[in-house]
């Protein structure tokens, strides 16, 4: 007998695997600190990046974006529905900014909204990782990268619905996992008004 199909055992499955903090992690297990006490405190990619330490960075990214297509991917697997899917992808992005046993202080959320965005609907996904490289590499600020990232996926599932059969749920969670990716940049937002916002790469 498999999981159950209720959306809240997946709501809690989603949110378990995205509270994950892999960033916090991995720096520990690796020497090289407590990540909250390096640079902007976040526990993403890019500020263990601020650590110089490259191959932690990548790992981070790549685990932070996993957690949330193995949410998605073990929902849609058990349940074959893309409604619980979405909700379960959606959730894992809420645990990876919330998660309990941070005080629920995690993560600006971009790695993960583009893992689950990728495991729900792969243009969208490819799509959002384009414009996420291409605003990072020519501003050189990951904020702004991760932003414009988060509206592309949401305008592409708005999009891919009026061509594809996607479930309405998909857009939904891609509009609402934006507004709180934008939400949790206000901060960055208020530094690159100021011109004070750090560039990548920068410690």
């Amino acid at each position: 007998m498999g999981p159950p199909p209720s959306p809240l055992f997946w709501v809690a499955v989603g949110y378990l695997l995205g509270a994950i903090p892999f960033g916090l992690l991995l720096t520990r297990a690796f020497g090289a600190g407590d990540l909250r006490t390096i640079g902007s405190g976040n526990i993403g990619a890019t500020n263990v990046l601020r650590t110089g330490r490259r191959g932690l960075a990548a790992a981070t990214l790549l685990l932070d974006g996993g957690k949330g297509a193995v949410a998605v991917l073990l929902a849609r697997h058990f349940t074959g529905s893309e409604h619980v899917a979405a909700i379960a992808g959606f959730a894992a992005f809420g645990g990876h900014l919330f998660p309990l046993w941070l005080n629920f202080r995690g993560g600006k959320g971009v790695a993960t909204m583009l893992g689950v965005s990728l495991a729900g609907w792969w243009p969208a996904g490819v799509a959002a990782l384009a414009v996420w490289l291409t605003g990072a590499l020519v501003t050189r600020y990951s904020s702004v990268g991760g932003m414009l990232a988060a509206l592309a996926a949401a305008v592409l599932f708005t999009i891919g619905r009026t061509t594809v059969p996607l479930d309405a749920t998909w857009t939904f969670a891609a509009w609402a996992m934006a507004a709180l990716l934008i939400l949790k940049h206000a901060d960055n937002i208020r530094r690159l008004r100021a011109g004070t916002e750090s560039r990548i790469g920068a410690k």
